[in-house]
């Protein structure tokens, strides 16, 4: 099987899960006119890659099926309007509030989810907190990586991919945000930006240093 026609049957597997939710090996090999065999390869291939999951099931006499459907990341595969939906959102928003409004909603977003990044990263040493949290933001789609200065004081929180990108160039006041939830993150250090993307950067990157005392 050429490669397009692999690509084919895997896009097309992708979408049947998606439309029944779970379904048999042979089922999908019947929807497709394929062989069960390479039905199966190609679920195989989608569980390696984090896709789609097995599950046992007995309908009846003799030994379990398995039952194939897709994991969150697959469902991720397909197109996704939510980052749409929000910049209409903050569109309508900055049209219909006063900025000051509208920079407080934000804000009391940030306050609220630093909230729940402490309750999730502890009350460990300054450098086992940043590494949990780096994972969190992971977890959400950036690209984050943890380091300790040169100093031997400070760390380097830097994200190299940013999950609201495309929001940050529309609205910058949520890269302002995304400072705050830091700073209320680790609220025992003094964080500041060092580099940021809007301003040709590489990355966003912060330098997080314990307060004195």
């Amino acid at each position: 099987m050429s490669a397009p026609a692999q690509a084919s049957t895997r896009d097309a597997l992708l979408s049947l899960l998606l439309e029944r939710g779970d379904a048999e090996a042979a089922d999908l090999a019947k929807d497709l006119s394929l062989s069960v065999q390479v039905i199966r390869r190609h679920l195989r291939g989608l569980a390696d890659d984090g896709l789609a999951q097995a599950c046992a099931s007995a309908t009846g006499p003799g030994r379990p099926s398995n039952r194939w459907s897709l994991t969150d990341k697959g469902r991720e595969h397909f197109p996704d309007g939510s980052r749409r939906f929000a910049l209409g959102l903050l569109d309508s928003m900055r049209a219909t509030l006063p900025e000051e409004t509208l920079k407080q909603l934000l804000n009391q977003q940030a306050e609220d989810k630093a909230q729940h990044y402490r309750h999730l990263i502890g009350e460990g040493t300054l450098g086992q907190r940043l590494e949990q949290l780096a994972s969190l933001r992971r977890d959400e789609g950036y690209i984050t990586t943890c380091s300790p200065e040169s100093d031997g004081l400070s760390w380097r929180l830097q994200e190299v991919h940013c999950s609201v990108q495309r929001i940050a160039e529309e609205f910058p006041a949520v890269c302002d945000q995304e400072l705050l939830l830091i700073r209320s993150t680790v609220p025992d250090c003094q964080v500041e930006r060092v580099h940021w993307r809007l301003e040709g950067g590489h990355a966003c990157g912060f330098r997080i240093t314990p307060r004195e005392g």
